[in-house]
């Protein structure tokens, strides 16, 4: 049991605290898929490990069979909803809840249901935190003052440094409220010393990779701002052409862009070398399967996932110069950082790597996963959260009368 966990719990190691373990609710849209949602199932596992009671809050999804298989409860409302009506309807549903349960903390991470847990923790009077996990961009006062509900946690989780900024930026926040955890991921999964032959070559297959060719991958869903254009332009400026690029991505319905993209390619005479794969299933085999790894996003990443896991498998990476990637990316030692929506620059850049001996890319794999293990696993990221839960509970205990 981490530190964090012992101290949530009040414990000792191993062992839930004597009496009444804290209850943790974590309230969402969905639990499809996402970083919000992945953050929010590894916590609760935590949780239950560290002999709390977590509970979580959604209108359902995929990933409830996880919390399940984990013995962690699941509510299921209509949490997506963003009708004020509707909100308000959840807010006393929630209420009800913290009040039938005992919740001790309110952990929203999304907006419309922040607004509705937000409200029932008022009412209910238990602590109500937040964790900010996008920049939440606004052109007006009115998205601004809808975004504001994740500020007003008593404690604010900013998922990188540049969200922290952008909320002291635009929000009227103590920054004493604020604590940094950055996203992790399961290095047990991506490993590269986890991935069989058999996984490798399956995919390969399914992708008809050519045995010959160095493989350029996008991951991300296929939506203009991810930059798929601005790679495929990239790629046209190449002189070399032993290369096979995948975008690995659902459309989730954007055919037309998807056909924007085809034609692109073909206009460009790179119809045989860049394939559009859809979603995978497996990533870790897919990063595995990759020479470099690019994100050419046009708009800011709060994050950048994809990038880390890129990393911890051992990947040199591409990515534009914006948002978090000066915290995920050691610039010039794992990956090459590129101005967002310049073509020529990530064509450079994608010549570098691409030019790389075995010995300089066996280097760039050695400090991507030391770096990635020391800074974004998963471990480290719920230990932080429960550290959280920790201060805003000795908050409460301290808060709470004594008597003689």
């Amino acid at each position: 049991m981490s530190e964090a966990a012992h101290h949530i719990t009040g414990g000792q190691a191993g062992k839930p605290a004597p009496g009444r373990r804290p209850v943790i609710l974590q309230v969402l849209p969905s639990l499809v898929t996402g970083g919000a949602e992945r953050g929010a199932v590894d916590v609760a596992i935590a949780l239950s490990q560290a002999g709390a009671v977590p509970l979580v809050a959604s209108a359902g999804g995929p990933m409830v069979r996880e919390l399940e298989r984990h013995g962690v409860r699941h509510v299921t409302l209509p949490l997506k909803a963003k009708n004020p009506v509707a909100m308000l309807r959840n807010a006393r549903k929630l209420e009800a809840l913290i009040r039938d349960e005992g919740v001790d903390i309110v952990h929203a991470r999304s907006r419309a249901p922040a607004w509705s847990a937000w409200l029932a923790a008022r009412r209910a009077s238990v602590p109500f935190m937040t964790t900010f996990h996008a920049p939440y961009n606004f052109k007006g006062e009115l998205k601004r003052r809808y975004n504001s509900v994740m500020a007003l946690g008593e404690r604010v989780i900013a998922i990188s440094e540049f969200i922290r900024d952008h909320i002291l930026a635009n929000y009227a926040v103590d920054p004493g409220r604020i604590r940094l955890i950055h996203r992790g991921i399961d290095l047990g999964h991506f490993s590269p010393e986890r991935v069989g032959r058999e996984r490798l070559v399956t995919l390969s297959r399914s992708w008809r990779i050519p045995d010959d060719r160095h493989v350029i991958m996008l991951p991300g869903r296929l939506t203009r701002w991810k930059g798929q254009a601005v790679l495929i332009e990239a790629l046209a400026l190449l002189e070399r052409r032993d290369f096979y690029c995948l975008l690995v991505g659902a459309d989730q319905g954007r055919t037309g862009y998807r056909k924007e993209l085809e034609e692109l390619a073909a206009a460009r005479g790179l119809r045989d070398l860049v394939h559009l794969a859809d979603h995978c299933d497996d990533m870790a085999a897919a990063y595995l399967l990759s020479d470099v790894v690019v994100s050419a996003s046009s708009d800011p990443e709060a994050f950048g996932r994809v990038i880390v896991e890129a990393q911890a498998m051992g990947r040199p990476v591409i990515v534009t110069n914006h948002g978090a990637v000066r915290e995920t990316v050691l610039a010039g030692e794992t990956g090459w950082v590129v101005p967002p929506g310049d073509p020529q620059a990530l064509a450079e850049a994608l010549s570098l790597a691409l030019s790389m001996t075995p010995e300089e890319r066996a280097a760039v794999a050695e400090r991507a996963i030391a770096f990635v293990g020391e800074r974004f696993s998963r471990e480290r990221m719920c230990a932080e959260t429960l550290g959280v839960y920790a201060e805003l509970l000795d908050e409460r205990r301290a808060a709470a009368p004594r008597f003689a």
